[in-house]
């Protein structure tokens, strides 16, 4: 009785690396915005983080969760690209796989991605 507890310990102890998340990470093009998105390379999922500054002047990291559509998504092998458009604050969600893009932006508190499209 006492092998399989640990046995089974043991197993999830070595399974822990494979269920890590994998992220990838892109600045935002605009040029006057301090904005990093990341997404899961294998669920697709999308948030992103941004410098923000207190009213003492202190700094603090704003980060906005997945919203609409920037949730997981099929598993498949994600990427995120920024367009060399220097005014623009989204970003594309690319799945290698299949050519399938969103755009992904931030909107109000969280990040938003528009339905997959290819």
């Amino acid at each position: 009785m006492m092998i399989r507890p640990f046995c089974l310990g043991l197993c999830l102890v070595a399974a822990g690396p494979a269920l890590a998340g994998d992220y990838s990470f892109v600045a935002a093009p605009q040029k006057d915005l301090n904005r990093i998105y990341r997404v899961d390379r294998v669920t697709g999922e999308v948030g992103a983080c941004q410098y923000g500054v207190k009213d003492d002047n202190s700094g603090v990291t704003l980060c906005f969760p997945p919203g609409e559509g920037a949730g997981k998504q099929e598993p498949g092998d994600y990427m995120l690209i920024a367009s060399n458009h220097e005014k623009e604050s989204a970003v594309f969600r690319v799945e290698q796989r299949t050519g399938a893009m969103s755009v992904c932006y931030v909107w109000k508190d969280q990040v938003i991605c528009t339905p997959p499209a290819r």
